[in-house]
């Protein structure tokens, strides 16, 4: 063999061989440029659990009980089959229900009207223990997105942004048809 061959076989080897180093400490790097599917990002940003004023189980009273969730990203995000629970496994399921970029809902547990901002569980009885309890929030897939705990078992966030808070189960479950939630599992 003559050493031109030789010589071309050698760089065309070392070239290569160059390539696969360079392409393989490149690829994290141009990787790192491509988007990556993020879970959605919503979270409890609030707990009203002791409505203010009497316990009388009027609608007025029990509308003062509240969850409210926050989107954090700057994309709509369809709550469609996700799912908020207490720790009796009490549970509200959204239906058709999709959360503004950067938006605010509050889940109150009495009768009301929906809106985009306020949504209404229909429930006659309150939701959330006063003294401890944990509010859950699933998606769709049954996967926790975020949980909120007050009382004894108090975890998750700072008690800061929290007010008050009672989630009892009463054994009173609205099983919602056309409403955009539901209770009960």
């Amino acid at each position: 063999m003559s050493a031109s061959v030789v010589s071309a076989r050698s760089l065309a080897a070392a070239s290569l061989a160059a390539a696969a180093v360079i392409g393989a400490v490149a690829f994290p790097a141009s990787a790192a440029g491509h988007p990556r599917f993020d879970r959605p990002k919503v979270e409890i940003s609030a707990v009203q659990y002791d409505a203010p004023g009497r316990d009388d189980r009027s609608n007025h009273s029990l509308n003062k009980e509240w969850v409210e969730l926050t989107n954090t990203t700057r994309h709509a995000i369809n709550l469609d089959g996700w799912e908020l629970s207490n720790e009796d496994g009490d549970t509200y399921t959204f239906g058709h229900y999709r959360l503004a970029p950067r938006g605010t809902v509050r889940i109150h547990t009495g009768e009301g009207h929906d809106t985009r901002t306020d949504l209404f569980q229909d429930r006659h009885r309150e939701v959330w223990d006063n003294r401890s309890d944990t509010a859950t929030l699933r998606n769709d897939r049954d996967r926790l997105v975020d949980e909120e705990s007050w009382g004894h078992r108090r975890h998750h966030h700072d008690g800061n942004r929290h007010h008050g808070g009672d989630w009892r189960h009463g054994g009173d479950r609205h099983h919602g048809g056309d409403r955009h939630g539901s209770w009960g599992r």
